[in-house]
């Protein structure tokens, strides 16, 4: 397997394809915004720059990379040669079903589908293919280049055949693969995401400030990020996104989002990529400033 499509070359896809261009793959990455390509093969560049900074890879080893990867806007020619192709749009899952539709009808017979969602029902996606099993979960982590985990999801009808290539394929990649079965969140995000509600809840009931409930979980469980800090990173609609995959697919109310989460979302408070959630994002500068909406 040498032949890699990265669908959506957004933070997650421009990471995949990094790392699998970085580890000798041709990799096509594919997004209907020219723009988006451009951004993408950007980002790329200055997180190679970062790597061969700190004495991780050569600059031959960077521009043999580089070379490795190719874009397109359009993605019937983007999967024509794939023996591999990995979704990495938005999590929507209207948009993941059209996309996978048409890549089941333009990719090789024996194409493994895979898509990167944190959330949505592998079997669902699976279900618009005429090839359910070799439809597969590939879960990468943010950041990618750095993160070793890659989270595998079998559908219902995933081939056993297809899982062990996969897992194989992500030990290639020097990742740490770990497979699990398709039911909401995975084990990730299904155990995440309440943690992350739990913290909005005691912000929004009072029990503590912003720096406080992270303090407690980076010093007291020694993580490395606060949960709030955390949920700015993933980006907010994202939290509040799986938060209702969850609920819709337990029909369980501890999975209900906090009431704060959906208006911080509304208002348009997303996180990182908006400039504010939890805490405000100055350019240029890494210091963590409490938002001014939660100062006391």
């Amino acid at each position: 397997m040498k032949q890699i499509a990265v669908v959506g070359a957004g933070t997650m896809g421009n990471g995949i394809a990094h790392v699998f261009a970085q580890n000798g793959f041709a990799v096509k990455l594919i997004d209907v915004n020219p723009g988006q390509l451009v951004k993408a093969k950007e980002t790329i560049t200055k997180n190679l720059d970062r790597q061969v900074a700190k004495g991780v890879l050569t600059e031959e080893q960077k521009q043999s990379t580089l070379k490795n990867i190719t874009t397109t806007h359009d993605l019937l020619d983007g999967v024509t040669n794939a023996e591999l192709v990995v979704e990495a749009a938005t999590e929507n899952i209207e948009l993941k079903l059209e996309i996978f539709e048409e890549i089941d009808n333009a990719a090789p017979a024996n194409c493994i589908l895979a898509t990167n969602t944190s959330s949505i029902s592998i079997t669902k996606i699976a279900s618009v293919t005429k090839r359910p099993g070799m439809v597969i979960g590939m879960h990468f982590m943010n950041p990618v280049p750095v993160m070793k985990l890659v989270e595998i999801i079998n559908g219902y009808a995933t081939k056993q055949e297809v899982t062990d290539a996969i897992v194989e394929l992500s030990k290639q990649l020097g990742k740490v693969p770990c497979v699990v079965n398709d039911y909401p969140g995975f084990i990730a995000n299904r155990i995440l995401m309440p943690m992350i509600n739990e913290a909005i809840c005691s912000l929004y009931e009072g029990v503590a400030g912003v720096e406080e409930i992270d303090t407690v979980m980076k010093l007291g469980m020694a993580h490395p990020m606060g949960p709030l800090q955390l949920a700015d990173f993933i980006g907010l609609d994202v939290c509040l996104a799986i938060l209702r995959v969850l609920q819709d697919g337990f029909g369980n109310p501890k999975y209900a989002p906090c009431p704060l989460l959906v208006n911080m979302v509304t208002a348009g408070k997303l996180g990182v990529k908006s400039g504010e959630g939890f805490y405000s994002y100055l350019a240029g500068s890494k210091e963590l400033i409490v938002s001014k909406s939660f100062k006391k």
